[in-house]
Parts: structure tokens; C-alpha cells; sequence
């Protein structure tokens, strides 16, 4: 199962400044630089951005046993170095709702999962199951562990893993090994049924994003800590505005018309919106990536509404202003029916994605149904794969012709320069500039596809640039720049 993995950007050079600004930035060691926004970016010619969507591998974890009608997840895997598994937790719902909860899996290699008998909670007399209970006295939705989070680097071991307990209002809880879990005297934090956590190791921060309210319906408000104990609600939200308002419209209506995709049960054009329905976020090299699930409701049932989701993408630097990405297309969208696919009509993100050499993972919520037909298959939500390139959210794109970047002028603090680049059937030039913008090193150019390629030097050496003040030009003939950064 694959989705389009990729398109251009009309009017892309229309982001890009043509002249060179004179502002110096940092490019720290080891730090990728991205393309997701302009930052470093100080002219850019003959280029298109390109947002780059993830290969779909399929469902992963399955619901297979009697307690599973659906299973989902709002957390990426944590690998255990200890014990060399995978760990992951996950919320099921049977047909008794008495039972839905936290549930446990773990996995060797990432794709195959097992689910092993806590002996935890009884499922119709029996204790052979994973059901997690992580407090005997509550039930769904409160017995909901929405986000967990392995930090083995914490000095206390009984906070080494970390959770947001509930569906309505979350409780921080922590716990050894990510079984048996404590209640600690803690902020609660105020939300809805949808949220997520992530860890920023750069600026030892704990991100979670919860559901509340804005213009439009659903929105995400961010709230960070450092210390999983005081929690502060920072000031802005994310939302949807007017202009996924109008998108509306034209994507239900073209979803209505794809005989290839599942389609809501409800349809009243009256009742057409976009919210945010969930908000992954995490902290990736430089900047913050938000994955926004955002909702598109297409009728009315009851208190609720019936609709699909899209996967977008977005990024930030302050958690709080946002800049919307692919021109607000699908990241990740439905798979169409007919080929067993779970995520048919509603994909929920995960908090980070998991980091395999050089691919990204991203474990995600697939449910068949919104609101199931009459025909319903019972077993309709599982946790699916999506696997991308290392960096590989947007990239620089020349063709024939070629196509220049040129960055704003820094400091050089490391020996090496490395790309993420595809080359194949094409090349990167690159020269070192010192600031009258003369050539004071020629790389030898790249042309083969190199996730981590170190450049090498024809002419001078950037590790004879140390101290001093350049700008890097790039120069590409069809090939797609991904990223590129320093090292000692």
C-alpha cells in the first residue's frame, strides 16, 4: 500500500528572498538544516520545494484477540536497550465498553508485534490478556493512558517512564517499566479526548498537546514542562482557520466523488468544517514538526458529527507560531478500499516518529470507520507503519535546468559538511563563499543518491574556514536536496 509520495509547490520561488540578507546564524554541529522553512536561507533560484509523503507498510498491530474491536495509539514506540524490545501502549475498545482501556505490546524488529498476558485485569473471568491496569478503582475513559514516554537518562528509575492517565483531564503518572504505574502529586492538565507527549532533548522539555476549542471547533493547545510535575498552558493554540474552512468544501466533495475511498455514512453539506482533531508534535534538529490530524466533519449524528481525517503537515520554532506545510495536502491520507487497508476513513498521528538509520517510522492510528455502516466489518482500527526517508519531509528540486541555493552567512564550527541528497541521474556542486562572496572551497560533486554523504574538497577544505564567516552555494541538476550540516 503506497500514497503519492510526492508533488510540487506552485509559486514556491515566491517564498524565497532574491536578495542575500546579511543576517549571520548559528548552524551548530551535528544540527541538520532543514527545508521546511526558510531558515538559513538567504536566496534560492531554479528550485522547487517538494513535501515528500511516507510509505505505507500496512496494519502492525492488529486487533486479533477477543478484546479488541479496534486498537489505536497517540505514542511512538520506546526502544528498550535493556531488554532489546520495542515497547508500545495502546488504547482497545471490545463491544462491552466496560472493558475498553489501556492495552501493552512489544516487538523485536519494530514490524512484528506480540501481545503479552499481565495478569493485570480480568476480561470476561480471565486474567490471561494485556490489558494494563493502571488504577484499579477507574474505568473508560479515565483509565485511558493517552501518552507514554520512555526517558531511561532520568537518575530515578521509578520516573523512567511517564504518562498522561485519562481521557477527560490528564494526570501525569510515572512508572520502572512501564507496567506498573504510581500517581504523583502533579499538575493536571485541562483538555478534551485527544492529546499527545513528546520529549525535547535539546531543550529538556516535555511536550504535550491537548484538545480544547477555537474559532472553527477542535483546536490543540501546546503545554510544556521540565520536570513532568508543573505544566504551563502556553498562550496560543493551534486551529483552523478560513482558509481550511473553504479547502473543506472541495475536498468532501471530491471524497463523495472517489469511488476508490471509503465513504462517511452521514453527508449534509450544510454541516461541512474543519477542526483539529489531534496534534502530534516533536522536537526534529532545529525546529518543532506538528503532524495536525485535521477533521473533516461531513454530517451530523447526535452530539457529534461524522467525517474523515487527513494527516497535514506543519512546523514551528517557538510552539507557538506556525507555518502550515505541502500546501495543506495530505502527509499521510486514506488508503483506498478493497486492499484490507485499516486506515480507510480516520488517521490519528503519533507523537514522534521512530528513528530506524536512516528512515523514519511513524506508528499511526488507522480506523475503517467514523461512524461504521450497517455492514461494518467488526474489527475496524488497528496501528499502522509509514516509513520515510531521514529528513525527508521536504526537499529542494531541480530538473533539467539547474537550480541555486545560497545560505545566509555563518560562523564554521566543525571540520565536515555532510548532505542528505539524491543525486542519481544528476549532480550537487558546492562551493564555500567567503563574505565577497568569492569561492574559497569547490567540493567534488555528488551524483548518486547519499542519505549521509561527507563532502569532499577539489579545490581549498572547509576545515580551513574554522572561525570565519561563509555562506554555503548549492547547486543542483536533477537531484533533490534534502538536508545538510556540519560535523566534527
Amino acid at each position: 500500500m503506497t500514497i503519492r509520495p510526492s508533488f510540487f509547490l506552485s509559486g514556491a520561488l515566491a517564498l524565497f528572498s532574491s536578495q542575500l540578507v546579511a543576517e549571520t546564524i548559528s548552524f551548530p554541529v551535528g544540527q541538520r538544516q532543514l527545508f521546511l522553512d526558510d531558515h538559513g536561507i538567504a536566496r534560492c533560484e531554479g528550485l522547487k520545494k517538494t513535501m515528500h509523503s511516507p510509505t505505507k507498510k500496512g496494519a502492525v498491530i492488529r486487533p486479533d484477540q477477543p478484546w479488541e474491536v479496534w486498537i489505536q495509539t497517540r505514542c511512538a514506540p520506546a526502544w528498550n536497550a535493556e531488554r532489546q524490545v520495542f515497547q508500545m501502549w495502546l488504547a482497545v475498545c471490545p463491544l462491552n465498553p466496560r472493558y475498553a482501556g489501556a492495552a501493552y505490546a512489544e516487538s523485536a524488529d519494530g514490524i512484528h508485534w506480540t501481545k503479552p498476558h499481565l495478569r493485570q485485569r480480568a476480561y470476561e473471568g480471565s486474567n490471561e490478556n494485556n490489558l494494563l491496569e493502571v488504577d484499579p478503582a477507574l474505568r473508560w475513559p479515565a483509565n485511558y493512558l493517552e501518552s507514554v514516554l520512555y526517558t531511561p537518562g532520568d537518575p530515578d528509575p521509578s520516573r523512567r517512564y511517564k504518562g498522561l492517565l485519562g481521557a477527560e483531564g490528564r494526570q501525569p503518572v510515572i512508572s520502572a517499566d512501564g507496567l506498573h504505574w504510581t500517581h504523583i502529586h502533579a499538575s493536571k492538565l485541562s483538555g478534551s479526548d485527544e492529546g499527545n507527549l513528546s520529549y525535547d532533548p535539546l531543550t529538556r522539555t516535555y511536550i504535550a498537546t491537548l484538545k480544547t476549542f477555537g474559532k472553527f471547533g477542535r483546536a490543540h493547545a501546546v503545554w510544556t514542562s521540565k520536570d513532568f510535575v508543573t505544566w504551563n498552558r502556553l498562550s496560543e493554540i493551534f486551529q483552523s482557520d478560513a482558509e481550511d474552512q473553504r479547502r473543506a468544501k472541495e475536498i468532501i466533495r471530491a471524497r463523495m466523488a472517489d469511488p476508490t475511498l471509503e465513504h462517511p455514512t452521514y453527508n449534509a453539506p450544510a454541516d461541512y468544517n474543519a477542526d483539529i482533531y489531534n496534534l502530534g508534535l516533536f522536537r526534529y534538529e532545529g525546529l518543532y514538526v506538528g503532524m495536525p490530524a485535521v477533521y473533516y466533519a461531513t454530517g451530523k449524528v447526535g452530539n457529534n458529527t461524522d467525517g474523515f481525517h487527513w494527516i497535514q503537515l506543519a512546523c514551528t520554532r517557538d510552539l507557538q507560531t506556525w507555518q502550515r506545510l505541502g500546501d495543506r495536502q495530505a502527509f499521510i491520507g486514506p488508503s483506498p478500499i478493497g486492499q484490507g487497508a485499516y486506515d480507510l476513513t480516520q488517521l490519528l498521528p503519533p507523537s514522534v516518529p521512530v528513528m530506524h538509520g536512516d528512515e523514519m517510522w511513524f506508528y499511526y492510528t488507522g480506523l475503517k470507520y467514523r461512524e461504521p455502516p450497517a455492514n461494518a466489518d467488526p474489527k475496524w482500527g488497528a496501528v499502522c507503519l509509514a516509513v520515510l526517508r531521514r529528513d525527508g519531509f521536504i526537499s529542494l528540486d531541480a530538473g533539467e535546468k539547474p537550480g541555486t541555493l545560497v545560505t545566509k552567512p555563518f560562523v564554521v564550527t566543525g571540520a565536515k559538511l555532510c548532505v542528505n541528497v539524491n543525486a542519481a541521474g544528476g549532480s550537487l556542486g558546492l562551493e564555500v563563499l567567503n563574505d565577497g562572496e568569492k569561492p574559497v572551497a569547490v567540493a567534488r560533486p555528488i551524483t548518486s543518491d547519499e542519505p549521509h554523504a561527507a563532502v569532499t574538497w577539489q579545490l581549498g577544505d572547509l576545515a580551513e574556514q574554522r572561525g570565519k564567516s561563509v555562506r554555503l552555494r548549492f547547486t543542483l541538476q536533477n537531484a533533490q536536496l534534502y538536508s545538510f550540516w556540519l560535523e566534527e
